[in-house]
C-alpha cells in the first residue's frame, strides 16, 4: 500500500515537472495570454459601465480599447523620451556619485577602517541599479511589440465575459464549479482592479513629490513605482532605489533623504495602512507564500510573472481549496489566521 502510495507522489511530482517545463517553454505564447486576462480584468469595470448605459457591445468594447491605447501611447512616449535621456547620462551620474564613494572611504579612514573606493562602487553600484531599474520599464514595453495581438486578445475576452459562465454552467452543469468559477474570478477582478487603482495613485504621489523637489526623470520614476507597486514586499524598495540615487548626485544628501523618508512613508500609509482596509482583511496568503511566489512566477514567466504573481497564487489557491484532495496544498499557502479560524470553527 505504502509503496502504490509513493509511487503516486513520484508520478504527481514528475507531472508537474513536465508541465512547468512546458509552460517555460511555451512562454512566448503564455506572457501574451496572461497580459492579455489581466488587461481585460482591470479594463472590465469601464465596459460594463458603457454596458449598462445600453451602448451597444461592439460600441463599448471600441470606447474601453480606444481610452486605453491612447493612455497607453501618452505613457509609452513620455517614459520613451524618459529612458531614452537617462540612459545616455547613466555615466555621468555613475562618475558625480563616485565622489560620495571618496567621502565614505575618507570618513571610514579616520575610524581606522579601510575601505577602497572600489569596494564601495561595487557594494553600491549605481549604473547596475539603473539599468535594472530601466530595464523593468523597457522589458514590459517589449511585451507590448506584439501590441495587435495582445489588444485583440483583450477584445474578445471582454466581449466573451458575459457569456464565459453561462457557457461553463451548460458545459458542466454543476452548482459547485459554477460557485468556484465565479469566486476566482470574483476576487481576481476586485484584487487587480484595486490594487491597479492603488498602484496608479501612489505612482502619481511619486511623481508629483519628485517633480516638485526638482528630482530629474520624475515621471519615469512614478511609472516605475506605479509598475513595481504589483510586486508584493520587495517592489516598493526597488522602485525606490533609483529615485534616490538621482536625487543624490542632483541635490545632495538632504534632499536624497526627503526622498528616502517619502517613499518610506508612502510605503506604511498606502501599502500599510490605506491598501489593507480597502482591499479588505488580506489575500489569505502567507508572508513567506507571497515571497516564494514572487521567485517562482518570476523564475517561470519573468518580469510578468512578478507583475502578477500575487492574482496567478491566489487562482492556484482557490482552485487547490475547491477540490479536496488537492485542500492540504491551499491550507499550507493560506495564512496562519486561516488555521486559527479553522480551529475555533472545530471547537
Amino acid at each position: 500500500m505504502k509503496e502504490h502510495k509513493i509511487g503516486y507522489y513520484f508520478i504527481v511530482m514528475a507531472s508537474v515537472v513536465i508541465v512547468l517545463a512546458g509552460i517555460k517553454s511555451a512562454s512566448v505564447i503564455i506572457i501574451p495570454f496572461l497580459l492579455s486576462l489581466f488587461i481585460a480584468i482591470i479594463l472590465s469595470p469601464l465596459y460594463n459601465y458603457f454596458k449598462s448605459k445600453s451602448i451597444p457591445d461592439i460600441v463599448s468594447v471600441t470606447l474601453v480599447i480606444t481610452v486605453f491605447i491612447l493612455f497607453l501611447a501618452l505613457i509609452a512616449k513620455l517614459v520613451g523620451n524618459s529612458v531614452h535621456d537617462f540612459s545616455a547620462n547613466i555615466d555621468t551620474y555613475a562618475q558625480k556619485l563616485a565622489q560620495y564613494y571618496q567621502l565614505i572611504s575618507h570618513y571610514t579612514a579616520s575610524f581606522g577602517i579601510e575601505i577602497s573606493t572600489e569596494d564601495i562602487a561595487n557594494l553600491i553600484n549605481m549604473k547596475q541599479a539603473m539599468k535594472f531599474a530601466t530595464s523593468i520599464i523597457q522589458s514590459m514595453g517589449a511585451m507590448f511589440t506584439n501590441g495587435f495581438i495582445i489588444i485583440l486578445t483583450v477584445i474578445f475576452m471582454l466581449l466573451e465575459s458575459q457569456y464565459f459562465v453561462k457557457k461553463v454552467e451548460l458545459a458542466d452543469g454543476h452548482q459547485e464549479t459554477m460557485a468556484h468559477i465565479e469566486r476566482i474570478f470574483s476576487k481576481i477582478k476586485n484584487y487587480m482592479v484595486l490594487k491597479a487603482l492603488i498602484s496608479l495613485f501612489t505612482g502619481a504621489i511619486i511623481w508629483m513629490s519628485l517633480y516638485f523637489l526638482g528630482t530629474d526623470y520624475a515621471f519615469l520614476w512614478g511609472v516605475l513605482a506605479f509598475m513595481l507597486n504589483f510586486i508584493p514586499n520587495i517592489g516598493s524598495i526597488i522602485a525606490a532605489i533609483p529615485a534616490v540615487l538621482i536625487t543624490l548626485v542632483q541635490l545632495g544628501g538632504m534632499s536624497a533623504l526627503v526622498v528616502m523618508v517619502l517613499y518610506t512613508v508612502i510605503n506604511i500609509v498606502i501599502g500599510s495602512i490605506l491598501e489593507p482596509k480597502i482591499m479588505g482583511k488580506g489575500l489569505g496568503l502567507s508572508t513567506l507564500i507571497v515571497f516564494l511566489s514572487l521567485m517562482f512566477w518570476g523564475w517561470l514567466l519573468g518580469i510578468v510573472g512578478m507583475l502578477l504573481s500575487i492574482p496567478l497564487t491566489i487562482m492556484a489557491k482557490i482552485i487547490f481549496d475547491a477540490n479536496q484532495n488537492t485542500q492540504w496544498i491551499g491550507v499550507l499557502l493560506g495564512t496562519g489566521d486561516n488555521i486559527a479560524l479553522k480551529e475555533e470553527t472545530n471547537k
